[in-house]
């Protein structure tokens, strides 16, 4: 098991190193200049600007302007050294370190979305195993509808539909934001106002995100109660609930955990558009106006953090296989 850990943590590195010089690339080479944009902005404020200040800021950032492959590769392995002491380097948009930027609004995509997953979970494998078992009745062209509905709808749509609907026409929850700024509440109340202002969001994830894992359970369900080792067990004269639940159900998990390999980084990640839309202070929010700046040290620094969760993501996700299939031999 070490040996297999420590391979694929071997492995792991070698995946990060190749991602990072993709992405440094990608970032370096956005229709999207940081400097640029600032002195436009100054230019238009009424200021003068000239060549050398131009000059000075780009190195300023440790840029160039236009510039060259040699000149991107250099900056990338800066960039790359100080990760090495891990230092995720300076903001330029925010004026502060990015780890530091990234831990501000983290929190709150991760409660959100640690909240969506648990319910989405709870609401779509039952479901999905009813569907399976009760295939062609009324449940199961009702899961049918619901998968449909999860699928095809975009998130702004979706989200501004349930934001009109309970906020603006019900009045029953706020629009957008965390928190009511014209209170000075503490406590449970402040507690109860957040839920208030998180509920439209996190109703809008589990709706839209549910489809998916549903559709994933019934078909693995349908596959497994078709199987020879489920007609014996039938046979022996089990209860149908020791079938489905023991028997059938836990040949469908390996799908769901290997499904699940991508669960952390969006814990973290954020869900950038249901962010927008609510105006939440979420880490996918910040991000959004990160890219949209060209703010390279965020950009690097954010997507690296999801590359790493996701790398371990799948690494949890092949040690569980062993957990739920006894079969599984980790070498």
């Amino acid at each position: 098991m070490l040996k297999y850990i420590a391979k694929r943590i071997g492995y792991a590195i070698l995946v990060l190193l190749g991602v990072s010089l993709i992405i440094y690339f990608l970032t370096r080479l956005m229709p999207i200049d940081f400097v640029k944009d600032k002195v436009n902005s100054m230019a238009t404020s009424g200021a003068t600007v000239s060549a050398d200040m131009v000059d000075a800021m780009y190195e300023s950032y440790g840029l160039v302007e236009n510039a060259s492959f040699g000149q991107i590769m250099e900056g990338y392995v800066n960039w790359l050294a100080d990760l090495v002491k891990l230092d995720l380097g300076t903001s330029f948009k925010y004026g502060i370190p990015v780890a530091e930027k990234i831990a501000m609004h983290m929190g709150t995509s991760f409660v959100i979305a640690l909240i969506a997953a648990v319910f989405e979970f709870m609401i779509a494998i039952p479901l999905g195993i009813t569907a399976a078992t009760h295939q062609y009745s009324f449940r199961d062209y009702l899961v049918t509808i619901l998968v449909m509905v999860g699928i095809s709808l975009p998130s702004f749509f979706f989200g501004n539909v349930l934001k009109n609907w309970l906020s603006l026409q019900l009045g029953w929850f706020p629009s957008n934001g965390l928190v009511d700024a014209t209170k000075d509440l503490s406590g449970f109340a402040l507690i109860l106002d957040y839920g208030r202002h998180v509920f439209i969001p996190i109703l809008t994830v589990v709706i839209l995100s549910i489809g998916s894992r549903m559709r994933m359970t019934r078909t693995n369900m349908l596959e497994v109660m078709n199987s020879d080792y489920i007609r014996t067990a039938r046979a022996k004269g089990l209860k149908e609930s020791v079938v489905i639940n023991k028997h059938a159900f836990r040949n469908t998990l390996i799908p769901l955990v290997t499904s699940m390999a991508g669960l952390l980084p969006s814990l973290f990640s954020g869900a950038i558009i249901t962010e927008q839309v609510f105006d939440l202070p979420g880490i996918g929010n910040i991000a959004l106006q990160a890219m949209n700046a060209g703010d390279i040290p965020f950009i690097m620094g954010y997507n690296m953090f999801l590359a790493v969760l996701s790398v371990v993501g799948v690494l949890l996700a092949d040690l569980m296989y062993a957990v739920v299939d006894p079969r599984v031999k980790l070498s």
